[in-house]
């Protein structure tokens, strides 16, 4: 008998009896559960298994027998509700609960959080929408890329809050000339599945990076010698140790780097290793023989679930990257300004944006002061935004036209953005809202992280909405974004992309990060339209210990513990 079947025989029992213990015969059990006494008694057992109920038979004809409630029918279906929330099914939760959408938050919370079991420090966070890929050869999301940093290890590791590069799996490093430097690795260091750390897992991950475009100067990854690494460039980089430190520089194991597993089953060295990914739930669990201090939290439990019961929930430690409810400021919270921008990025290769009179228009019509009265009505009130007139807090790029816009002629564009998503889609209705005033019909196209990263169905979208996050390195961190994201080379003209070139080689040459303004400055005069900033970080209880938001809105894992009460 299925589990349903046996609730609904049970809830028979339950509402039949008033959920009172009461002396009753097999008959008019049988009766009430529309079946013969076989199969009554064959269903009351199966209950008693379950500790839901007891049955005492009587002893002699015409003697009752006793039944009593261990459980409450309520109970019942919280335990269900519990379970379909462990699978991350939202709906058939609340339908557990009467569509009480109170009981559900209740439900959750008592879930989420911090707890010990078995000695096991567990550590179950909410999130909004399914984690994509972790594989850092892919374009990743900001929290992708939080929880790439808790897998793997590069050679170096940036501290943001000093803007200084430290050691990771290399000790040391040097720069032998202008374009050759030396990194010399630590011993004993080991990948999640057990295998030690070699010179030629290292060689393999760096050699990878050169098809990017950030690190096409990258022209070979030797080793001369036990636990080194040299690696050549083609053009002198000051920089190059800070640019290892990038998610996309991660070592993996060489025989891992063709593997379609990587993106399910990551391999890393990281203090912690992936025990399950499925849509509904990430697991992290401790690797006990990482080089560095073991992470003090045991497991890391993100359960993912859908935009509605974002809506209900006050957890005692709740995450947002991306957004944070207006509901949630009585918690204790620390929080940080995004360093990056929300952005229309305009189409000035194929799509309309490439005649100037629509450059123009675009322009203006979807400034943010234009667009952000719009999205009031359109079910922003939860989230944090502000005013964006650069593409990072404080900058004045964006002018501000005195003049109503001229409408080239009406027409339709298509704009894209990421799919699951809360926030675009709205932004995409005030767009369609805002232009159709002008007679300008708006489609839409929702796409993946890889599609939408690497600029496909280029020739058919007019306007990328997106973010760029550029987290602890700030400004700088533009040039980065710039030349991993092949998004650009589908958005930008020749003469725009040779800028972008010219400005990253003279950031590199200088080492002057206001060369990333001066870029900035030009490509919102020309191509983007920023339009928000966010603010993001931890909201926590004192039930976790050492809680600190870091630059993508996230926690370091292996740093917080529970306290015990």
């Amino acid at each position: 008998m299925s589990g349903q079947r046996l609730r609904a025989q049970f809830s028979r029992l339950y509402h039949h009896f008033n959920g009172e213990s009461t002396d009753t015969t097999l008959q008019a059990v049988a009766d009430i559960l529309v079946c013969t006494r076989r199969n009554a008694r064959m269903v009351l057992s199966k209950l008693e298994e379950q500790g839901w109920l007891t049955w005492q038979p009587s002893v002699g004809r015409g003697k009752l027998s006793r039944l009593a409630f261990l459980r409450s029918e309520m109970a019942l279906r919280e335990e269900q509700a519990a379970h379909w929330l462990a699978q991350g099914k939202m709906d058939q939760a609340l339908a557990c609960l009467d569509h009480d959408s109170t009981k559900l938050a209740a439900l959750i919370q008592k879930q989420m959080g911090p707890s010990t079991q078995n000695g096991r420090q567990i550590v179950r966070l909410p999130y909004y929408r399914q984690l994509e890929t972790l594989d850092p050869r892919e374009p990743l999301r900001r929290s992708e890329q939080h929880l790439v940093g808790q897998i793997f290890n590069g050679l170096v590791r940036y501290r943001g809050s000093e803007r200084i590069v430290t050691p990771d799996l290399a000790h040391h490093w040097e720069a032998l000339s202008p374009t050759h430097w030396r990194f010399y690795l630590r011993p004993g260091v080991r990948f999640h599945d057990g295998q030690l750390m070699r010179e030629q897992d290292v060689i393999a991950s760096l050699s990878a990076l050169s098809t990017r475009r950030f690190f096409a100067h990258l022209s070979r990854v030797d080793s001369p010698g036990p636990r080194m690494i040299d690696v050549h460039l083609s053009s002198p980089d000051p920089r190059f140790d800070h640019a290892l430190t990038l998610p996309e520089a991660v070592i993996r194991p060489a025989d891992r780097h063709q593997a379609q597993s990587s993106s399910y089953q990551p391999i890393g060295t990281g203090p912690y290793r992936v025990a399950e990914k499925q849509p509904h739930r990430l697991v992290l669990e401790a690797f006990d023989d990482y080089f560095g201090y073991r992470a003090l939290t045991d497991e890391i439990q993100i359960m993912v679930f859908d935009e509605a019961a974002m809506c209900y929930l006050t957890p005692s430690t709740s995450l947002t990257p991306e957004r944070l409810a207006s509901h949630q400021t009585t918690l204790s919270q620390k929080l940080e300004m995004d360093q990056g921008a929300g952005y229309l990025l305009l189409n000035c290769r194929d799509g309309l944006a490439k005649q100037p009179a629509w450059r123009e228009y675009l322009h203006a019509k979807l400034s943010s002061l234009q667009l952000l009265p719009r999205l009031a009505h359109c079910g922003m009130g939860e989230y944090r935004l502000f005013n964006a007139y650069g593409l990072m807090p404080g900058w004045m790029h964006h002018g501000l036209s005195s003049m109503s816009p001229v409408v080239p002629s009406p027409t339709s564009l298509t704009v894209a953005y990421l799919s699951d998503h809360p926030l675009y889609p709205l932004i995409a209705k005030a767009i369609h809202a805002h232009l159709l005033e002008d007679g300008i019909q708006v489609k839409t196209l929702a796409l993946s992280p890889t599609d939408y990263f690497s600029g496909q169905h280029g020739r058919k979208i007019d306007i990328w909405l997106g973010a760029m996050s550029f987290g602890e390195r700030g400004q700088a961190g533009l040039f980065n974004w710039l030349g991993t994201h092949d998004l650009v080379l589908s958005a930008c003209t020749d003469p725009m992309l040779k800028t972008i070139e010219n400005h990253t080689q003279r950031w590199r040459d200088t080492q002057d990060d206001s060369c990333a303004e001066h870029l900035a400055r030009c490509l919102v005069e020309h191509q983007m339209v920023p339009l928000f900033h966010i603010w993001m970080g931890v909201m926590a209880t004192p039930d976790l210990q050492d809680v600190a938001s870091n630059a993508v809105g996230w926690f370091d894992f292996k740093s917080v513990w529970h306290k015990p009460h």
